[in-house]
């Protein structure tokens, strides 16, 4: 299992909310290169970065940003946030970016997204939000009813390469993160599984390695001191 430390950019800036709620966000660094610089150092390889005005508004609010990033690092970056089409894909991969993130486009468009797994493969995974197992989108203020785990079945089926799962009701609140969800997708789901939303303890990653998850995103557990990345990075590993 490998860790991706979470970069959530707000106006530029590295922010972290609760439950996705946009006027519950707390303000980390107002330059995303300053914890670019930790998250190398304490021995990352991968970086998740989401642009939480695209995700909202479905444009790329905050690429110019990104892409300072992208040119600082080698690391393997992925993007979500407002990728609602196959141009806005391009742009990204054109950038350096190694995996693009669909989320709404996903939900609401189910042909445009087999096209672009078909197309791009590796280069795109899907990100499910939920909310009491309901699908969230468009920034996580609106819920669809439609069961998640169900959808990222049906995802699994059209060879999808990579689901991120995020259960918004433990995102930003340092409580932990939703273990039984994850065991019921690796149990009924043969892709590439990341958790996401409340991981916080060690003993979470370790659980979470041992199910076979693939990877953990990690965002204010880090920036809150809760664990040290460099640790949790070598435990991933075991």
């Amino acid at each position: 299992m490998y860790i991706l430390p979470a970069i959530d950019l707000k106006n530029g800036e590295v922010v972290r909310l609760v439950e996705g709620d946009y006027d519950n966000k707390t303000t980390y660094f107002k330059d995303p290169l300053e914890v670019l610089d930790f998250f190398i150092e304490s021995g990352s390889s991968y970086l998740h970065v989401v642009d939480l005005d695209g995700a909202s508004d479905g444009e790329t609010i905050n690429f110019k940003t990104i892409e300072k990033i992208i040119k600082k690092c080698d690391l393997f970056v992925e993007v979500g946030g407002g990728i609602r089409n196959e141009e806005t894909i391009k742009k990204y991969l054109d950038i350096g970016v190694k995996r693009t993130i669909l989320g709404t486009a996903a939900v609401e468009n189910i042909d445009f997204t087999n096209n672009m797994i078909n197309k791009y493969k590796e280069h795109i995974a899907v990100s499910i939000d939920s909310r009491d197992r309901m699908i969230a989108v468009k920034g996580w203020k609106e819920i669809k009813k439609e069961d998640s785990v169900e959808f990222c079945i049906k995802l699994d089926s059209m060879g999808i390469d990579t689901i991120i799962y995020t259960d918004i009701s433990k995102d930003g609140k340092l409580s932990g993160t939703n273990l039984d969800i994850y065991k019921e997708l690796r149990e009924k789901n043969s892709c590439n599984i990341i958790a996401s939303g409340g991981v916080t303890f060690e003993e979470e990653i370790i659980k979470l390695r041992d199910m076979k998850i693939n990877g953990a995103i990690v965002g204010k557990a880090i920036y809150e001191g809760r664990m040290d990345l460099k640790r949790i990075i070598e435990m991933a590993k075991q």
